[in-house]
């Protein structure tokens, strides 16, 4: 995200670049812990409650405050005591924290905005929640996320992803610099405030180079009528900015308002950890209990069991098998939904059902052009598949789409460096806070491997393996979906060099 350069005391903070120096030395300091300290030396002196921080370090994510806790106090032990020997950060009881040093603003540069796309651009914004009641956080949050939906689906238009359109919550940034750290011309933002049965959201269309309101209106209306309003926005949203109306086919709407918001808080904790896929699960199960012709309910709920593969630390059939039916019966609800399609897509290709794979993912694009994710698992498989240079591409224009995105985009990406020998571009990937301690370890360490940094490899094999302890190289290799010998060679190659178990 593009910043600004702060000094205080030997420090220097440049948040644009992401780095921090201390007497002009790089302080090593992980992605978290500086955005939390950008939040807080941006503001010195005022006290940024929890909530707000930790929006800030897991945007769009449900965390406990214990994460918080421990990366300040991670954040006090790099930076050490303060000149008069206190702390650079204080405690507000209760309530969050506070920048106590003096911060000087540097002038310089600022990193080059994004390129306009070809196409109108647009970024919706968090609509913010104005009721008293801030357990409806998360229906203001699923209003953002399904107006993101909606608008994605508009070939005509470039969308922004919901995991970076949500790293801007409750960041009072300048809508110019929003839409140039995104690359993009036209921000919508609004609110929402529901209750007694109804709901109550304001919309405006914003023009980020010359400042207009293209658009802006109030809906107030009953809560059964949410839908027909996202509709309508998107409507307003289309016709101002492409002259007229372009209909995608419809899609797929919960009957029952539990299950969205079940749903809704469901998807936010889908690539997190073990205890909250178990949480999730429980939430989807109930979903599609609720409204058993929830296409979105069925497709989250069978990444929940893809999920719980990968976090068990290796396939069992009951999970392919189970994953696979839910993806199915997804897209069977509702053809026209490219998140049910590509998740599709992507089990039929670990089930080596490659033809009917790239049916889906071709399928899963042409209805959604904006889908960052399809765009990022494209890119695993087409690596998979010995096709590298169209990986590194798809990869490329999942960022593009989603500068701030989950974890799982480094692990892809460091994967097609991989893939191209490209290995110290890897390592620098996967060293990402990110994605670092995840499985993507494993191709850190074979990326170290063939750089000839053998006791660095050997290092992250041992980490790697204290979460995967059943990991072996051949059952790895026997259950990725290749299609390259060659690759699956070099891949194989770079494992042993590292030293992961056979």
């Amino acid at each position: 995200m593009q910043g600004s350069r702060f000094a205080f005391g030997p420090f220097v903070l440049d948040s644009g670049a992401g780095t921090l120096l201390r007497n002009d030395v790089p302080v090593a300091v992980g992605y978290r812990g500086l955005n939390l300290l950008a939040a807080l030396v941006g503001r010195p002196g005022e006290i940024l409650a929890k909530a707000e921080l930790m929006d800030v370090a897991w945007p769009g994510t449900a965390v406990e405050e214990g994460n918080l806790t421990v990366q300040i106090a991670q954040l006090r032990k790099l930076l050490g005591p303060a000149a008069d020997g206190g702390e650079w950060i204080a405690t507000v009881p209760r309530v969050g924290y506070r920048f106590t040093g003096a911060v000087e603003q540097l002038d310089g540069a600022k990193r080059k905005p994004l390129p306009l796309p070809g196409k109108p651009s647009i970024a919706v914004l968090p609509f913010v929640n104005v009721s008293n009641d801030p357990e409806q956080e998360s229906f203001a949050d699923g209003l953002t996320e399904d107006l993101i939906t909606d608008l994605s689906r508009i070939s005509g238009l470039f969308v922004i992803a919901r995991n970076s359109a949500f790293a801007y919550k409750r960041k009072p940034m300048a809508v110019r610099e929003i839409a140039e750290d995104l690359g993009v011309r036209y921000l919508l933002e609004g609110s929402a405030r529901r209750a007694a049965g109804r709901v109550r959201i304001n919309a405006q269309l914003v023009d980020a180079v010359s400042g207009d309101h293209l658009w802006a209106e109030r809906f107030d209306r009953g809560l059964e009528d949410i839908f027909a309003v996202q509709d309508e926005v998107t409507g307003k949203i289309v016709e101002a900015l492409l002259g007229r109306l372009r209909a995608p086919p419809p899609r797929n709407r919960p009957k029952n308002l539990e299950a969205y918001d079940l749903c809704v808080r469901a998807r936010k904790l889908m690539d997190d950890s073990p205890q909250t896929a178990r949480e999730a699960h429980l939430m989807l199960t109930r979903a599609v209990s609720l409204d058993p012709e929830y296409a979105e309910a069925y497709r989250w709920l069978a990444m929940n069991h893809w999920m719980g593969w990968v976090h068990s630390g290796g396939p069992t059939e009951t999970s392919r098998s189970v994953a696979l039916e839910l993806a199915r019966k997804a897209v069977a609800i509702d053809r026209n939904d490219a998140g049910c399609r590509w998740v599709l897509a992507y089990l039929l290709a670990y089930e080596r059902n490659f033809a009917e794979a790239d049916a889906e993912f071709a399928k899963a694009i042409e209805l959604d052009p904006n889908e960052a994710d399809a765009w990022a698992a494209l890119s695993d498989i087409a690596v998979l598949a010995g096709r590298v240079e169209e990986g590194l591409e798809h990869i490329r224009k999942a960022f593009r789409l989603n500068p701030f995105p989950a974890s799982w985009y480094y692990l892809a990406l460091g994967q097609a460096q991989y893939a191209a020998g490209a290995y110290e571009a890897a390592v620098e990937t996967l060293r990402r806070d990110e994605t670092y301690r995840t499985s993507s370890r494993r191709f850190l360490a074979a990326s170290l491997a063939q750089l000839g940094r053998l006791d660095e490899a050997r290092a992250e094999v041992e980490l790697f393996l204290v979460g995967n302890p059943h990991f072996t190289t051949r059952h790895w290799a026997t259950t990725e979906p290749f299609r390259d010998a060659a690759t699956l060679e070099h891949f194989v190659d770079g494992f042993r060099k590292a030293g992961l178990p056979e």
